[in-house]
Protein backbone atom coordinates (compact mmCIF):
# COMPACT_ATOMS: atom_id res chain seq x y z
CA UNK A 1 0.00 0.00 0.00
CA UNK A 2 1.25 3.33 -1.18
CA UNK A 3 2.58 5.62 2.19
CA UNK A 4 -0.18 8.54 3.06
CA UNK A 5 0.99 12.02 2.29
CA UNK A 6 -2.26 14.36 2.95
CA UNK A 7 -3.96 15.01 6.09
CA UNK A 8 -6.72 14.20 4.62
CA UNK A 9 -5.83 10.59 4.30
CA UNK A 10 -5.17 10.48 7.76
CA UNK A 11 -9.19 11.45 8.46
CA UNK A 12 -10.56 9.39 6.33
CA UNK A 13 -8.75 6.51 8.77
CA UNK A 14 -9.41 8.47 11.94
CA UNK A 15 -13.41 8.98 10.62
CA UNK A 16 -13.84 5.70 9.28
CA UNK A 17 -16.09 4.48 12.66
CA UNK A 18 -18.88 6.77 11.66
CA UNK A 19 -18.82 4.98 7.82
CA UNK A 20 -19.25 1.56 10.33
CA UNK A 21 -21.66 3.10 11.88
CA UNK A 22 -23.73 3.91 9.03
CA UNK A 23 -23.75 0.83 7.50
CA UNK A 24 -24.94 -0.82 10.60
CA UNK A 25 -27.74 1.27 11.10
CA UNK A 26 -29.19 1.17 7.66
CA UNK A 27 -28.36 -3.00 8.37
CA UNK A 28 -30.72 -2.20 11.64
CA UNK A 29 -33.40 -0.54 9.71
CA UNK A 30 -33.53 -2.53 6.86
CA UNK A 31 -32.72 0.19 4.39
CA UNK A 32 -31.46 -1.69 1.57
CA UNK A 33 -33.66 -4.42 1.54
CA UNK A 34 -36.48 -1.63 1.20
CA UNK A 35 -34.34 -0.03 -1.45
CA UNK A 36 -34.37 -3.86 -3.47
CA UNK A 37 -38.05 -3.76 -3.45
CA UNK A 38 -38.21 -0.40 -5.14
CA UNK A 39 -36.01 2.99 -5.51
CA UNK A 40 -37.41 5.37 -2.94
CA UNK A 41 -37.27 9.01 -1.70
CA UNK A 42 -36.26 9.85 2.12
CA UNK A 43 -39.96 10.50 2.69
CA UNK A 44 -40.88 6.69 1.44
CA UNK A 45 -38.34 5.28 2.52
CA UNK A 46 -38.84 6.96 6.18
CA UNK A 47 -42.51 5.89 6.03
CA UNK A 48 -41.42 1.81 5.74
CA UNK A 49 -38.25 2.07 8.03
CA UNK A 50 -40.63 3.71 11.13
CA UNK A 51 -38.39 6.74 11.21
CA UNK A 52 -38.38 10.87 10.53
CA UNK A 53 -38.06 11.78 7.21
CA UNK A 54 -35.04 14.12 8.27
CA UNK A 55 -33.15 11.31 9.97
CA UNK A 56 -34.10 9.36 6.62
CA UNK A 57 -32.25 11.67 4.50
CA UNK A 58 -29.20 12.24 6.52
CA UNK A 59 -28.31 8.63 6.83
CA UNK A 60 -29.21 7.97 2.68
CA UNK A 61 -27.17 10.77 2.53
CA UNK A 62 -24.56 9.23 4.53
CA UNK A 63 -24.97 6.52 2.61
CA UNK A 64 -24.65 7.81 -0.77
CA UNK A 65 -21.13 9.25 -0.02
CA UNK A 66 -19.50 6.51 1.08
CA UNK A 67 -21.09 5.21 -2.32
CA UNK A 68 -23.33 2.53 -0.62
CA UNK A 69 -26.59 3.95 -2.59
CA UNK A 70 -26.92 6.12 -5.32
CA UNK A 71 -29.38 8.92 -5.78
CA UNK A 72 -30.79 10.67 -8.50
CA UNK A 73 -33.46 13.56 -8.09
CA UNK A 74 -34.30 12.74 -5.00
CA UNK A 75 -35.01 9.34 -5.31
CA UNK A 76 -32.11 6.67 -4.00
CA UNK A 77 -31.44 3.35 -5.09
CA UNK A 78 -29.14 0.43 -3.94
CA UNK A 79 -25.30 0.51 -5.64
CA UNK A 80 -24.60 -3.39 -7.61
CA UNK A 81 -22.71 -4.55 -4.57
CA UNK A 82 -25.69 -3.41 -1.83
CA UNK A 83 -28.02 -4.73 -3.96
CA UNK A 84 -25.57 -8.03 -4.10
CA UNK A 85 -24.56 -8.39 -0.96
CA UNK A 86 -26.89 -6.33 1.85
CA UNK A 87 -29.93 -7.60 0.41
CA UNK A 88 -32.03 -10.32 2.82
CA UNK A 89 -32.36 -13.09 0.74
CA UNK A 90 -29.95 -12.25 -1.90
CA UNK A 91 -27.78 -15.60 -2.91
CA UNK A 92 -24.50 -13.98 -1.51
CA UNK A 93 -25.96 -11.53 1.16
CA UNK A 94 -23.90 -11.26 4.22
CA UNK A 95 -25.79 -8.02 6.12
CA UNK A 96 -26.49 -10.47 9.34
CA UNK A 97 -22.58 -11.20 9.32
CA UNK A 98 -21.95 -6.92 9.38
CA UNK A 99 -24.63 -6.31 11.53
CA UNK A 100 -24.58 -8.52 14.31
CA UNK A 101 -20.90 -10.15 14.63
CA UNK A 102 -19.25 -6.93 13.43
CA UNK A 103 -21.95 -4.21 14.39
CA UNK A 104 -22.83 -5.68 17.89
CA UNK A 105 -19.95 -7.92 19.05
CA UNK A 106 -16.51 -6.84 17.62
CA UNK A 107 -17.11 -2.81 17.15
CA UNK A 108 -17.47 -2.18 20.99
CA UNK A 109 -14.72 -5.64 22.08
CA UNK A 110 -12.17 -3.31 20.09
CA UNK A 111 -12.44 -0.74 22.70
CA UNK A 112 -10.65 -3.23 24.76
CA UNK A 113 -7.70 -2.71 22.41
CA UNK A 114 -5.14 -0.25 24.14
CA UNK A 115 -5.45 -2.60 27.24
CA UNK A 116 -4.81 -5.52 25.23
CA UNK A 117 -1.30 -4.01 24.00
CA UNK A 118 -0.14 -2.78 27.15
CA UNK A 119 -1.42 -5.75 29.05
CA UNK A 120 -3.30 -3.65 31.32
CA UNK A 121 -6.85 -4.98 30.29
CA UNK A 122 -10.13 -4.36 32.79
CA UNK A 123 -11.39 -6.86 35.12
CA UNK A 124 -14.06 -6.92 33.00
CA UNK A 125 -12.40 -7.03 29.67
CA UNK A 126 -13.09 -10.84 27.58
CA UNK A 127 -9.71 -12.39 27.56
CA UNK A 128 -10.53 -15.15 24.87
CA UNK A 129 -13.21 -16.96 22.86
CA UNK A 130 -13.62 -18.94 25.45
CA UNK A 131 -14.46 -16.38 28.35
CA UNK A 132 -16.66 -15.18 25.51
CA UNK A 133 -18.63 -18.53 24.95
CA UNK A 134 -19.23 -19.37 28.20
CA UNK A 135 -22.05 -17.28 28.01
CA UNK A 136 -24.94 -18.98 25.85
CA UNK A 137 -26.29 -15.75 24.43
CA UNK A 138 -23.25 -14.43 23.21
CA UNK A 139 -22.40 -17.72 21.55
CA UNK A 140 -25.41 -17.69 19.75
CA UNK A 141 -24.97 -14.19 18.54
CA UNK A 142 -21.30 -14.34 17.42
CA UNK A 143 -22.64 -18.24 15.51
CA UNK A 144 -25.43 -17.00 14.09
CA UNK A 145 -23.94 -14.35 12.12
CA UNK A 146 -20.53 -16.42 11.59
CA UNK A 147 -22.64 -18.54 9.86
CA UNK A 148 -23.61 -16.10 6.93
CA UNK A 149 -20.29 -14.83 7.19
CA UNK A 150 -18.69 -18.22 6.38
CA UNK A 151 -20.46 -19.89 3.31
CA UNK A 152 -18.94 -17.67 0.33
CA UNK A 153 -15.20 -18.48 2.10
CA UNK A 154 -16.89 -22.44 2.12
CA UNK A 155 -18.21 -22.01 -1.43
CA UNK A 156 -14.43 -20.75 -2.58
CA UNK A 157 -12.86 -23.86 -0.72
CA UNK A 158 -15.13 -26.07 -2.33
CA UNK A 159 -14.37 -24.45 -5.81
CA UNK A 160 -10.48 -24.42 -5.54
CA UNK A 161 -9.60 -27.75 -4.21
CA UNK A 162 -10.67 -31.25 -5.47
CA UNK A 163 -11.53 -33.71 -1.75
CA UNK A 164 -12.83 -36.25 -2.93
CA UNK A 165 -10.62 -38.52 -2.72
CA UNK A 166 -11.39 -38.01 1.78
CA UNK A 167 -13.84 -39.70 3.99
CA UNK A 168 -13.32 -38.32 7.08
CA UNK A 169 -12.20 -34.27 8.23
CA UNK A 170 -11.82 -32.98 11.31
CA UNK A 171 -13.05 -29.19 11.68
CA UNK A 172 -11.03 -27.55 14.60
CA UNK A 173 -13.49 -24.74 15.64
CA UNK A 174 -16.11 -25.50 13.24
CA UNK A 175 -18.34 -23.09 14.61
CA UNK A 176 -21.89 -24.15 13.34
CA UNK A 177 -20.16 -26.00 10.60
CA UNK A 178 -20.87 -23.78 6.94
CA UNK A 179 -17.67 -25.42 5.89
CA UNK A 180 -18.77 -28.64 6.51
CA UNK A 181 -22.32 -28.39 5.09
CA UNK A 182 -20.95 -26.62 2.04
CA UNK A 183 -18.09 -29.45 1.73
CA UNK A 184 -20.31 -32.51 2.34
CA UNK A 185 -22.82 -30.94 -0.21
CA UNK A 186 -20.16 -31.04 -2.77
CA UNK A 187 -18.61 -34.04 -2.32
CA UNK A 188 -20.78 -36.91 -1.38
CA UNK A 189 -18.40 -39.45 0.62
CA UNK A 190 -17.42 -36.87 3.39
CA UNK A 191 -18.00 -37.39 6.43
CA UNK A 192 -16.97 -34.58 9.17
CA UNK A 193 -16.67 -34.24 12.58
CA UNK A 194 -16.57 -30.72 14.40
CA UNK A 195 -14.57 -29.94 17.35
CA UNK A 196 -16.39 -26.90 19.15
CA UNK A 197 -17.41 -24.72 22.43
CA UNK A 198 -20.45 -26.89 24.19
CA UNK A 199 -22.88 -23.60 23.48
CA UNK A 200 -21.38 -23.18 19.78
CA UNK A 201 -21.95 -26.98 19.07
CA UNK A 202 -25.89 -26.81 20.51
CA UNK A 203 -26.59 -24.18 17.87
CA UNK A 204 -24.39 -25.93 15.05
CA UNK A 205 -26.15 -29.06 15.79
CA UNK A 206 -29.55 -27.76 14.13
CA UNK A 207 -27.79 -25.85 11.30
CA UNK A 208 -26.56 -29.29 10.36
CA UNK A 209 -30.23 -31.14 10.83
CA UNK A 210 -31.86 -28.37 8.74
CA UNK A 211 -29.23 -29.08 6.08
CA UNK A 212 -29.96 -32.73 6.48
CA UNK A 213 -26.68 -33.80 7.28
CA UNK A 214 -27.04 -35.10 10.59
CA UNK A 215 -25.76 -38.80 9.60
CA UNK A 216 -22.88 -37.36 8.15
CA UNK A 217 -22.01 -34.33 10.29
CA UNK A 218 -21.02 -34.61 14.45
CA UNK A 219 -19.72 -32.21 16.99
CA UNK A 220 -17.16 -33.21 19.71
CA UNK A 221 -17.80 -30.85 21.97
CA UNK A 222 -14.80 -29.38 23.73
CA UNK A 223 -11.85 -26.47 23.79
CA UNK A 224 -9.34 -27.09 20.80
CA UNK A 225 -6.60 -26.28 23.04
CA UNK A 226 -6.87 -29.16 25.83
CA UNK A 227 -9.58 -31.65 24.10
CA UNK A 228 -8.25 -34.94 22.21
CA UNK A 229 -8.63 -34.76 18.58
CA UNK A 230 -9.81 -38.03 16.95
CA UNK A 231 -7.62 -39.94 14.82
CA UNK A 232 -7.96 -41.67 11.37
CA UNK A 233 -8.51 -37.82 9.89
CA UNK A 234 -8.21 -37.60 5.99
CA UNK A 235 -8.56 -33.71 6.47
CA UNK A 236 -7.79 -31.30 9.14
CA UNK A 237 -9.40 -28.23 8.71
CA UNK A 238 -8.59 -24.93 11.14
CA UNK A 239 -10.49 -21.38 10.11
CA UNK A 240 -10.05 -18.61 11.68
CA UNK A 241 -8.50 -20.78 14.59
CA UNK A 242 -5.15 -19.18 14.98
CA UNK A 243 -6.36 -15.62 14.71
CA UNK A 244 -8.26 -16.58 17.93
CA UNK A 245 -5.62 -18.07 20.23
CA UNK A 246 -2.44 -17.18 21.88
CA UNK A 247 0.35 -17.43 19.15
CA UNK A 248 2.20 -20.15 21.39
CA UNK A 249 -0.29 -22.40 20.50
CA UNK A 250 -0.18 -22.62 16.80
CA UNK A 251 3.22 -25.08 16.26
CA UNK A 252 0.86 -27.19 19.08
CA UNK A 253 -1.56 -27.17 16.61
CA UNK A 254 -0.20 -27.68 13.27
CA UNK A 255 1.13 -31.12 15.62
CA UNK A 256 -1.76 -32.33 16.63
CA UNK A 257 -3.12 -31.89 12.90
CA UNK A 258 0.17 -34.24 11.82
CA UNK A 259 -0.64 -36.80 14.55
CA UNK A 260 -4.75 -37.37 13.82
CA UNK A 261 -3.88 -37.12 9.95
CA UNK A 262 -3.92 -40.21 7.40
CA UNK A 263 -0.52 -40.63 5.46
CA UNK A 264 -1.29 -38.64 2.70
CA UNK A 265 -3.72 -36.41 4.68
CA UNK A 266 -4.14 -32.52 4.40
CA UNK A 267 -3.74 -29.69 6.64
CA UNK A 268 -5.66 -26.53 5.35
CA UNK A 269 -5.24 -23.48 7.42
CA UNK A 270 -7.54 -20.41 6.53
CA UNK A 271 -7.20 -16.98 8.45
CA UNK A 272 -6.35 -13.91 8.28
CA UNK A 273 -2.93 -13.63 7.02
CA UNK A 274 -0.82 -10.64 6.10
CA UNK A 275 1.97 -10.66 3.22
CA UNK A 276 5.75 -12.09 4.82
CA UNK A 277 7.12 -9.03 3.90
CA UNK A 278 4.29 -6.77 6.40
CA UNK A 279 3.43 -4.56 3.74
CA UNK A 280 -0.14 -5.51 4.37
CA UNK A 281 -2.81 -6.30 2.75
CA UNK A 282 -4.58 -3.48 5.11
CA UNK A 283 -8.06 -5.32 5.99
CA UNK A 284 -6.19 -8.53 7.03
CA UNK A 285 -3.77 -6.59 9.40
CA UNK A 286 -6.82 -4.74 11.16
CA UNK A 287 -8.61 -8.30 11.80
CA UNK A 288 -5.56 -9.49 13.22
CA UNK A 289 -5.75 -6.31 15.77
CA UNK A 290 -9.73 -6.23 16.23
CA UNK A 291 -8.53 -10.32 17.53
CA UNK A 292 -5.91 -9.07 19.83
CA UNK A 293 -8.60 -6.51 21.59
CA UNK A 294 -10.10 -10.02 23.61
CA UNK A 295 -7.10 -12.48 22.89
CA UNK A 296 -3.94 -10.31 23.67
CA UNK A 297 -1.63 -13.45 23.26
CA UNK A 298 -2.53 -13.64 19.43
CA UNK A 299 0.04 -13.41 17.25
CA UNK A 300 -0.05 -11.87 13.81
CA UNK A 301 -0.16 -14.11 10.89
CA UNK A 302 2.20 -13.99 7.91
CA UNK A 303 2.13 -16.07 4.64
CA UNK A 304 6.08 -16.61 4.70
CA UNK A 305 5.72 -18.14 8.91
CA UNK A 306 2.75 -20.51 7.93
CA UNK A 307 4.11 -22.38 5.33
CA UNK A 308 7.31 -21.86 6.92
CA UNK A 309 5.97 -23.55 10.27
CA UNK A 310 3.91 -26.55 7.99
CA UNK A 311 7.71 -27.55 6.66
CA UNK A 312 9.63 -27.53 9.86
CA UNK A 313 6.31 -29.70 11.20
CA UNK A 314 7.32 -31.94 7.91
CA UNK A 315 4.26 -31.20 5.71
CA UNK A 316 5.18 -31.82 2.33
CA UNK A 317 3.80 -29.78 -0.64
CA UNK A 318 3.03 -27.20 1.48
CA UNK A 319 1.41 -23.82 -0.53
CA UNK A 320 -0.34 -20.92 0.24
CA UNK A 321 -3.43 -19.04 -1.67
CA UNK A 322 -6.08 -15.82 -1.54
CA UNK A 323 -9.19 -17.00 -0.21
CA UNK A 324 -10.88 -13.71 0.66
CA UNK A 325 -9.12 -10.75 -1.31
CA UNK A 326 -7.45 -8.30 1.08
CA UNK A 327 -8.26 -10.37 3.58
CA UNK A 328 -7.58 -14.09 3.96
CA UNK A 329 -5.49 -16.75 2.79
CA UNK A 330 -5.38 -20.66 2.75
CA UNK A 331 -2.55 -22.57 3.82
CA UNK A 332 -2.41 -25.93 2.97
CA UNK A 333 -0.10 -29.34 3.06
CA UNK A 334 -0.22 -32.96 2.93
CA UNK A 335 1.33 -35.35 5.86
CA UNK A 336 4.02 -37.79 3.96
CA UNK A 337 2.56 -40.88 2.89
Amino acid sequence: MALLTEADEISQIAFGFMGSKALFAALELKVFSLLAEEPMTAATLADKAGIHEDRAMTLLTALAGLGLVSVEGGVFSNSPASQAFLVRGAKYDFGDYLRLQVGKQMYPLLDQIEGALTGQMDAEATKSYADWFSDPEEARLYSESQHAGSLGPARQLAKALDLSGGKKLLDVGGGTAAFDITLCQKFPDLTATVLEFPNVAALGRSYVEDAGLSDRITYQEGNALEADWPGGQDIVLMSYLFSGVPGATHDGLIAKAMEVLNPGGLILIHDFVVETERTGPSLAALWQLQHTAFTPEARSLDAGWLTGALDSAGFADTGIRVMIPEMTMLAQGRKPA
